[in-house]
């Protein structure tokens, strides 16, 4: 009896393992770190310098808290996606503004993009630059959080009774 394997059932599973055979869009697996520790140590540094700052690795990545918020995230070439950045929050409007003005030093990152946050290429600017971006993102998070900890005016106001 001969088999006729020439035709197959179903799509086909590639190499991979991934349904259609394609191969997928980005390398599989962790992300090879582009920075020797220069690009890290600037933004470690200056976070640090400020009061009350911790770091913990979040997401696989250094990350800056105040006491209560996250404010700066280091990101070396996240999902292969070849920056080597500092993730940060901005004021409104900031964000185009900044992509607008050069878009080879800002992006808008994953995930936090859509809140604001803009990518800073750590590599293209100045000690100054991105000392004054991070302390800006500092107070960002902290004037947020003491308005989350502000009573609300309907809380501070007793309500008439009827």
């Amino acid at each position: 009896m001969e088999v006729d394997d020439s035709v197959t059932e179903g799509p086909a599973v590639g190499d991979n393992g991934r349904m259609g055979g394609k191969k997928p869009d980005r390398p599989m697996g962790p992300a090879p770190k582009l920075d020797d520790g220069v690009q890290l140590g600037r933004v470690r540094r200056i976070c640090l310098a400020m009061p009350g700052v911790v770091e913990k690795v979040s997401h696989g990545e250094p990350t800056f808290f105040t006491p209560d918020r996250v404010f700066a995230m280091f990101a070396d070439n996240h999902h292969h996606d070849g920056h080597v950045a500092v993730w940060i929050p901005a004021a409104p409007g900031v964000q185009a503004e900044l992509i607008e003005e050069a878009p080879d030093t800002y992006f808008r990152p994953p995930y936090v993009g859509v809140s604001g946050w803009v990518g800073v290429e750590v590599a293209r600017v100045d000690d100054e630059q991105l000392g004054a971006l991070v302390r800006e993102a500092f107070g960002l998070m902290q004037a947020k959080f003491r308005a989350s900890k502000r009573p609300s005016s309907a809380a501070r106001k007793p309500r008439a009774r009827a």
